[in-house]
Formats: structure tokens, C-alpha cells, sequence
């Protein structure tokens, strides 16, 4: 089989797509003819030996995408090839045969498209999870999302609005800005142009918000933090924009807020039925039109090191999704 070979950590442009021997599936494992897969800041991270996750080199990257069935593990008893399925871990994606747990798939129910499919479990796992479950977000809360025209925001404005909350989306630009409205922001701000502090007081009349969504990190953390309502929550979601925010301890104590750490990988690992609830409520949404995957552009899966680029340069809006033949 063809895939995108890491065999030196060293950033998008070391990636090579070679010749490779087609992977055999462990007994709890199944084998995926990839038709789909998408990037997901992780992605970037793993290929620059920066994320958490370090795979033995060499290794294929790619965490999220989709396919159908080829061949079963010995120990699989619930999947058959020729399903269609949904797959997430951390590595192998960015090829045409992948191998991943049976436990991190997903079944594509009929007119679940492979695109999409390759767009979904990562972002709106993390987005439900983080919302819904780490959150505690009510139906009337506001809710404020940082990076909201990303993958995790973008997820993270639908899975909101879902869950009954009024959604203030922040992003970099105004053409991000109007995605985010496309997708059912009620509100939105560009904080490359606006004072955040005072476009949340204009937006809750001087309230706040009850929650905040964070995929970003860096330098927006603190003055979300301190637009937070009385017992707010900031999710730290990660650090996209490359540093890790320190808050004074001080704030948390004067509005009885909290800060709430969202890890899915790990939440995925503990509680897999709880996931698998997660998963199956966000599939029922999807069917209902409730939330669908914003896809920023389908690029040939040769095209992997110009996807890449585009996502460093953050012109991405919603998703880049690989497609193989």
C-alpha cells in the first residue's frame, strides 16, 4: 500500500508517501480501506515530536478517518468487512489500509458520508465531552468558544447550540467570523479587531459568560477568564496557539469559577462506555441536521504536505479533509 512514512519527527516536510507493507490487524483490531481522513491539530504536533503521544518511528500519522472494513481481528465479534465505519486513535490514517482498536470505531449509519465521517468523532468527541460532560452546560447558559472556526470550535458552536445554549463564536478574521454564523453562532467576535473583555460585557449586558471553550491557549485566556460569570467554567481544551496561559489563582476565588482540564484521549481510555454513549447521541444529532462537520477544503491524500501548510498558515476554517481514489 501507498502512506505517508515519519521516519524523522522533524515537521510536515519530512513526511515522505511511499511503498509500504500492508498492515495486519492485532486480535482486537480491525483493517480500514481508508477513503477519508482528516487533520486535526494533534497531527501537526505528532509529526514535530511535540505532542504527547510519541509513536516507535517509523510510523504513519494520521488520528481521524474513515472507511470501510477489509479484515477482521480474530477477537472482533460485533464488525464484518464491508462496514462502513468511523475510526480515531493516534497514528496511521494517512494511508490506504489502516489498522486501529475496534473500540475506537464508530458505524457510519446509511448517508453518513465518508468526508464527513473522516471529520467528526475527534472533534465533536472532544467538543461533547467537553461541553456536556466536563461543563455541565445548561440549556440557557452562554457559552463563548475560542478558535471557533477550527475543527474543535467549529464542533464545539453546533454541539453548543444543541445542547440549548446561547453561543457567542470568537475568531481571527471576519470571513471566520461569518463560518461561525453559518454554523449557528448567535453572536460573534473578531478578536484580531475587537477588545474581547469589552465585546463579552456588550454581548451579556456587562453578565459575562457561564461558560468558555478554550482549544487556543495563549494570550486570550485571562481576560476570558475574568468575563467569566459567577460560577463560570474555562475549559482548557489546548494550546493551539502555541503557549500555555498562567492565570492568577486569585480569579477563580473572587467569581466562585473553576477551571476544568478536557483531555478525550484519556476520558476515551477510562470510560469507553461513556464515550460510546457521547458518540452515539452526536450520530443521532448528525441525522437530525443538528450537527454536521464544516469542511474547509478536500484535498487528494498526495496533497498532505500542502494541507499541512495551509494549517500551520491557520487559514483553515472548519476541517481539511485527505481523500484517497
Amino acid at each position: 500500500m501507498k502512506a505517508w512514512l515519519c521516519e524523522n519527527p522533524t515537521g510536515p516536510e519530512a513526511l515522505e508517501w511511499k511503498d509500504v507493507p500492508d498492515p495486519e490487524p492485532e486480535p482486537h483490531e480491525v483493517r480500514v480501506a481508508v477513503r477519508a481522513a482528516s487533520l486535526n491539530f494533534p497531527d501537526l504536533l505528532i509529526v514535530q515530536g511535540r505532542y504527547q503521544v510519541k509513536p516507535p518511528l517509523p510510523f504513519v500519522p494520521g488520528a481521524e478517518f474513515a472507511g470501510t472494513i477489509d479484515r477482521v481481528g480474530s477477537a472482533v465479534k460485533l464488525l464484518r468487512p464491508g462496514d462502513a465505519v468511523a475510526a480515531v486513535g493516534t497514528h496511521g490514517g494517512f494511508a490506504e489500509l489502516a489498522c486501529v482498536d475496534a473500540r475506537h470505531l464508530m458505524p457510519l449509519p446509511p448517508g453518513f458520508a465518508f468526508d464527513e465521517g473522516s471529520a467528526f468523532i475527534f472533534t465533536y468527541g472532544t467538543a461533547h465531552h467537553a461541553l456536556a460532560d466536563r461543563g455541565r452546560l445548561g440549556a440557557g447558559e452562554t457559552l463563548l468558544v475560542l478558535g471557533a472556526a477550527g475543527g474543535v470550535g467549529s464542533a464545539a458552536v453546533q454541539v453548543g447550540k444543541a445542547l440549548g445554549a446561547r453561543v457567542i463564536a470568537a475568531a481571527s478574521s471576519d470571513a471566520k467570523c461569518a463560518l461561525c454564523r453559518e454554523i449557528g453562532a448567535d453572536a460573534t467576535i473578531n478578536y484580531a479587531t475587537e477588545n474581547v473583555r469589552d465585546a463579552i460585557k456588550r454581548l451579556t449586558d456587562g453578565r459575562g459568560v457561564d461558560v468558555v471553550c478554550d482549544p487556543v491557549g495563549g494570550d486570550l485566556a485571562e481576560p476570558v477568564f475574568r468575563s467569566l460569570a459567577w460560577r463560570g467554567r474555562y475549559l482548557a481544551v489546548g494550546f493551539a496557539q502555541g503557549s500555555i496561559p498562567s492565570l492568577p489563582l486569585n480569579l477563580p476565588l473572587l467569581k466562585g469559577t473553576s477551571i476544568v482540564g478536557v483531555y478525550w484521549g484519556e476520558f476515551v481510555r477510562r470510560e469507553p462506555q461513556r464515550n460510546a454513549e457521547a458518540l452515539a447521541q452526536l450520530a443521532a444529532w448528525h441525522g437530525e441536521g443538528r450537527v454536521k462537520p464544516a469542511i474547509d477544503q478536500r484535498l487528494p491524500m498526495r496533497d498532505l504536505h500542502a494541507a499541512f501548510a495551509r494549517m500551520a498558515a491557520r487559514d483553515v476554517r472548519g476541517k481539511l479533509v485527505l481523500l484517497n481514489d
